[in-house]
């Protein structure tokens, strides 16, 4: 049960101190409490049910931004890419309901975040983006186009931030595009007369003959936007009306919604249970049909019925679960008519200890939710699954995105053992169980796995910790497998600044 609207709550304490102080009579004490009664109903209590795939109607839109070292100029104030990065957030918030893709490129495109009508995910990735860590300093549209050309997601609505870097060969990237099937509107970031560029160390860059950089826009962007028939936006003063002239762009292009499917959460309204209740007690105190009404409140008790038997088997199930029957607890999951979170969340806790790893990655998939804190839950317990399948690439890939989300010290330390394993058979590994949505039990269970210190790889224990071996050897494999402990620890993993750095030694023309 939850309130859709609980700031309806604050006209609670007035009436709870009149209740609670004031020399009141009986028949007002009950006033008093259908107008809390009231209260509660303005406040909307529902219930949560399962998410169901919807087709709605949503621009699916790509934006594509440039963080090569040229966006660190400051022609555009702060600098372009400060620029860029504001103006994705209010752009966000001017599509609220719009399904976004985000990459961002150099020399070397990398997909940041994948079609989500979650917007927060997007926030999140361009946030955990950290610029000093990129070194390519080349700019390669080709690539970029060639990347999406390869998605074959059908049309795109592409938002290009970018200088346009040195690329020359128009009649390529307008085939290219052509291929890609998107409709391109560029924002382009960077002005003709051009600006220095300073080092980390506050010196001016300077190519390899000695010769100060000078980084300019591209006069290639806008024979490009014409080429293809799209939309050239140059920056405004800032970057609020910046994105408000890109969504109307968006919103001129002529396919301007496409059916986008989403999981959405569904909930049951309760509000007449306090209206009914508040009813009932003025009718109480003003009617002698008091058996009449007791009546009507049977007859509409059945409506309750089955919400109230799923909640009993969802109970029943978590017992089950606590005891170790996992075959009881899928069972009475599989009892519930309309699954909740808890419920799909307790199905793949069962799969996992049963052993049945493949079915417990399909359910922990099959979990939609607007919650940070589950999301990385869910892309922990997955990882974990998929290490117990030896699948240590996929394994590795959810593991980033649980630390991508938040810190979390399990998953970083499965990481870490994780990490140079190609060969299953070349090194043991201890995996936590789930997580359960409960941060009780994820500390009860942890300290169980501090207990239990020399379960093999095949005997798990049912800890949240990373135990499989002795804490002596857990340590010295530890220290083998991480990284210097004196590094700086980045956002994202270094990997992501790996695939964007690629080559970035052998450019051939970085400016």
């Amino acid at each position: 049960m939850t309130l859709l609207s609980p700031s309806f709550l604050w006209l609670m304490l007035p009436l709870f101190l009149l209740l609670w102080k004031g020399r009141l009579l009986f028949t007002q004490r009950i006033h008093l409490i259908v107008l809390m009664l009231l209260v509660l109903t303005l406040s909307r209590p529902v219930e949560e049910q399962a998410l169901q795939e919807a087709s709605i109607k949503a621009k699916d839109i790509l934006i594509a931004i440039d963080v090569s070292y040229s966006m660190k100029a400051t022609d555009i104030a702060p600098t372009r890419y400060d620029f860029a990065k504001e103006t994705i957030a209010l752009l966000l918030e001017e599509n609220p309901g719009d399904n976004v893709m985000l990459i961002a490129f150099t020399t070397n495109p990398l997909l940041l975040s994948p079609p989500t009508t979650d917007h927060k995910l997007i926030t999140i990735a361009l946030e955990s983006l950290n610029p000093e860590f990129i070194l390519t300093k080349g700019t390669s549209l080709e690539k970029l186009f060639q990347q999406l050309a390869k998605m074959n997601r059908g049309h795109k609505n592409l938002i290009l931030m970018t200088d346009g870097g040195e690329e020359d060969n128009l009649e390529k990237l307008t085939k290219l595009l052509h291929e890609a099937d998107v409709s391109l509107t560029v924002l382009a970031l960077g002005t003709t007369q051009g600006t220095t560029v300073h080092n980390s160390e506050g010196t001016l860059l300077k190519d390899q003959e000695g010769n100060l950089v000078v980084s300019r826009i591209n006069p290639l962007l806008a024979s490009l936007v014409s080429s293809v028939s799209g939309t050239y936006i140059e920056p405004y003063l800032s970057a609020a009306a910046t994105a408000r002239e890109i969504s109307r762009s968006l919103q001129s292009n002529a396919r301007k919604a496409q059916n986008v499917q989403k999981m959405q959460r569904y909930y049951l309204e309760r509000y007449q249970i306090p209206l009914f209740l508040a009813a009932l007690l003025f009718l109480m105190v003003h009617t002698r049909a008091i058996k009449y009404l007791f009546l009507l409140f049977a007859l509409l008790g059945f409506q309750t019925q089955a919400s109230v038997l799923d909640n009993y088997t969802l109970s029943l199930a978590y017992k089950s679960y606590q005891k170790g029957d996992f075959n009881t607890t899928l069972m009475q999951i599989k009892q519930i008519k309309v699954r909740s979170l808890q419920s799909q969340m307790t199905l793949g806790h069962a799969y996992y200890r049963q052993g049945d790893f493949k079915k417990a990655i399909h359910t922990y998939k099959s979990i939609r939710s607007t919650s940070v804190l589950i999301k990385q839950q869910l892309y922990y317990n997955i990882a974990n699954a998929y290490a117990m399948q030896e699948a240590y690439d996929k394994a590795k890939i959810y593991y980033t995105r649980t630390l991508q989300l938040g810190e979390d010290v399990d998953a970083r330390y499965n990481l870490s053992l994780i990490a140079l394993l190609r060969d299953p058979k070349s090194a043991q590994l201890g995996i936590a169980h789930p997580k359960s949505q409960s941060s009780n039990s994820s500390k009860s269970e942890a300290q169980e796995a501090k207990k239990d210190e020399t379960r093999s790889e095949d005997q798990p224990s049912s800890g949240s910790g990373g135990g499989g071996e002795s804490q002596s050897s857990k340590e010295q494999k530890k220290s083998k497998l991480l990284y210097d402990g004196k590094s700086e620890q980045q956002p994202l993993s270094s990997k992501v600044y790996e695939l964007i750095n690629k080559g970035y030694i052998h450019e051939k023309q970085p400016w």
